[in-house]
Formats: structure tokens, sequence, C-alpha cells
């Protein structure tokens, strides 16, 4: 079975699967070993990724961030540029590269291709996917690993996991995520798409918008009303394969940012859908929409995390060799004063992010804790993005720098996954501040 080794290659021993983080020693694998991490008695540096005292991560994770790392920067990095201005990249082919070398599937059932991990190393995958220079493909990665996939993990049949998730695990298919449309957005009750029941097959009708993957996606975790009632318990989690006749793609939506991203409008013209292709029980589809936003949205925080990290670096690089009254931009108090401000906001949004995901790998329901985290994340990016691009001053308002890309694809955090309000009203809502009806 797969491992993660330096290449996307896997490693077999006999018929057992063996846990790839526990074959750092191989030669196969090149990272720092095991036993350097545990005896190492350097000063944990203020980084965390490099940190050897960290209060989530242990060696493991930062084996597998390395191993990662190397990917990304090999296989993704030096296209990005070109992907960003065709408006696309390969998914079937990135993909394919993940899913080899196992982190298509780092929470998820051995026995469907995953590494069977605890939800920390998805965040640890998270933010070290944020070191690739844009937004559109981690998010284009997240969807598959973190929004189509984890109620399918949880409460498919057996049949639907070996049909649809091993194969989005393994990188053979990609995955795209219908929940929102044209009138239902952050209001995920207020979707119109149906599903109606005909013998032992459901016929659906409607259309889904804003669909990540969606120009190249092999199949769909689709939310649809199945029933007529309440907008709470008449919906659906269906596995629904794009290549049916009656699924259309209308277009490919240009956006604001996340150009390399491929996002379509989809509909649905009499789709016909076995019954046994819907998620765990009809008429659950809302509450495990609800569970899959929470890993949803602690993904989210996590990966903007590391690119916020690189942006203030390299804010202070730059400012630091160039010149504004006769020395460099980031002498002048504002300036260093504010990036400080700003490193010490998103150290707190890190210390949030861990916090939840501690709890969530114990059990706990974190929903009001990541829905504060997808807050803070989304404002903070637009605050770090905004300020820094400003002491870029005119190089800043090109497309050269990553900043400018950052300040365009980071303005989704505040609107995808539940827009700034929707969070604040779940947050008021566990803190019974909300207007009774």
């Amino acid at each position: 079975m797969r491992v993660i080794t330096q290449t996307t290659m896997a490693l077999r021993c006999g018929s057992v699967r063996l846990n790839p983080l526990r074959l750092a020693k191989c030669a196969s694998f090149s990272v720092r070993s095991f036993a350097d991490h545990a005896s190492s008695k350097r000063v944990a540096s203020s980084a965390p990724e490099t940190s050897v005292d960290h209060l989530l991560y242990t060696p493991d994770h930062f084996a597998l961030k390395e191993s990662l790392k190397k990917i990304i920067d090999q296989e993704i990095n030096p296209y990005v540029d070109q992907w960003e201005a065709e408006g696309n990249f390969p998914a079937h082919k990135i993909f394919k590269v993940l899913g080899n070398a196992g982190f298509l599937g780092v929470n998820k059932p051995v026995e469907y291709g995953g590494l069977g991990l605890d939800y920390s190393y998805s965040v640890a995958v998270s933010e070290q996917l944020g070191h690739i220079r844009c937004g559109g493909i981690p998010m284009a990665i997240g969807v598959q690993t973190d929004m189509t996939t984890p109620a399918l993990a949880k409460f498919g049949s057996a049949e639907l996991k070996q049909e649809f998730l091993l194969p989005s695990i393994l990188g053979d298919k990609v995955a795209c995520l219908g929940v929102s449309e044209v009138g239902a957005g952050s209001d995920v009750s207020n979707i119109k798409t149906k599903a109606v029941r005909k013998g032992d097959e459901y016929v659906i009708n409607g259309g889904k918008m804003w669909t990540t993957n969606g120009t190249q996606a092999d199949w769909m975790c689709l939310l649809a009303n199945t029933s007529c009632d309440p907008p709470h318990r008449n919906k659906s989690l269906i596995c629904l394969p794009m290549n049916l006749p009656g699924v259309h793609i209308a277009r490919k939506i240009d956006k604001l940012g996340m150009w390399s991203s491929d996002t379509a409008e989809v509909f649905f013209e009499d789709v016909r859908v076995p019954c046994k292709n819907v998620i765990g029980q009809e008429g659950m589809g809302f509450t495990y929409q609800m569970l899959q936003f929470q890993e949803e949205r602690l993904w989210a925080v996590a990966n903007i995390l590391t690119t916020m990290d690189i942006i203030i670096q390299e804010t202070i690089d730059y400012t630091r060799q160039r010149q504004i009254f006769n020395q460099p931009v980031l002498y002048h108090q504002a300036v260093h004063f504010r990036l400080a401000e700003l490193q010490t906001e998103v150290e707190l949004l890190r210390a949030l992010l861990y916090q939840a995901t501690a709890l969530y790998i114990k059990g706990n329901d974190v929903t009001k804790m990541a829905s504060m985290a997808k807050l803070k994340g989304g404002r903070l990016a637009r605050e770090v993005s905004d300020s820094c691009l400003q002491y870029w001053g005119g190089m800043g308002f090109t497309s050269d720098v990553l900043v400018s890309r950052f300040y365009r694809d980071s303005r989704l955090m505040s609107i995808g996954a539940g827009a700034d309000e929707v969070m604040l009203g779940i947050i008021c809502k566990f803190m019974d501040t909300l207007p009774k009806k």
C-alpha cells in the first residue's frame, strides 16, 4: 500500500500496510530522522513549523510536512505562474501526485487508501499547502480532502466508499462540492435543487453555483432536497457522477481571485442517480454538511496562516532593501510596528486553531471555535494583505509579486464556507445572545 516518500512512488512491505511516519529512517524518506527530532536540544525557533516543542505537532507531523514541501517545490510552485495565467491547473495530474504520496487521505480510513491519522495531521498538511504561491490550488485540494469527503468517510456505505472515496484518496478522481446556489450561498437551508425518488432512483433537477473543481470533477458531493419535510430535515447528500446524462457545465466563472482554480455553474436536467448513492441516511444531509463545515473551516484557517507568515516575511525583506527618504522603508516606526502587530495577530489566530484542533481530535464539537477562527481568519487575511501591499508601493499594485495575488485570493476567506456574518450568527447562537423569536 502507499506511504509517503521523497518522491511520489509507493513503498510496499509484503501485504501489510505500514504507517509512513514510522519509515522516516528509510533511505527513500529524505526527511530528518525521528531520532534527530527527539534528541535535538536546540532552542525552539519562533517559526512554528520548525519548533521542536510544539503544543500540537509531534516529529511525525514535521516529517509529513517536510515531505509535502518537497512535492510543492518540485511539482507545483514552478508552474503556478503559468496556471494562474491560463486560469486553470491540471487537477488530475496534481491530485494523482498527491494521492500517490498519501496526502489526499491523511485522516481517512486505511482500508480506503487513507493514512488513518487524526485530524491534526490534516491541519498540518493544510498549513504546509500554504507554501503554494497562490490560493486557488490549495483551495482545490481542500475541496477534495476536507469538503467533499468527510461525510462520505464517516457515514457512507462500503459500496459508496469503494466507488468514490477510494479513488478520490488515490487521486484517480477529482471531486467537487454541490451546495451553493444562486439564491442559497451561506443560507444552506434555502437550496432549491430537488432529487425526487422514482423507484430505486432519484431524478435530480436544479443547479449549483460557484462550484470549485466543477469543470474537471469526476463526481460531486451534492446536497439536494429529497422530501417535503422542514428545511433542516429534507436534504440529503448524494454522490453524483458528473458524466451522467443531464449534467451540464453551463460555464466557467471568471473570478476576482483564485485564478488557477476552475469554478463552474452546473445545471441538472432529469439526472438519474441510484438511491443507493445517498450518503448515510436520507434527510440527514443538512446535518452532515454542517459537520463537514467544521473540518472545512479549520482547514481554511490552517492554510491561510502559512501564507500570512510568508507575506509578512516577504514584506520585511522588501522594505528592508527599499529606500525612501534616505533610509529603508522598514526602519520607519510606523512600518515595523505595524508588521509586529500583524504577526502578533497571526500568532493569536494560530493558537485558536491549535486549541480547536486539539479539542476536535478528542471528539468535541468545536463549531463555535471553528466559526471564531474562520471569522478572524478572513478579517485578518484582508488586514495583512492590505497593510503589506501598501508597503510594497507601486510594486504591490502589479501582478508580479505574491502580496498582490494574496490580496485578490484571500478576499474569498470572508465569503466562502460561510460568510463573516454567518460566523457571527453561529457564535451568537452559542453565546445565547440572538433575539428570541
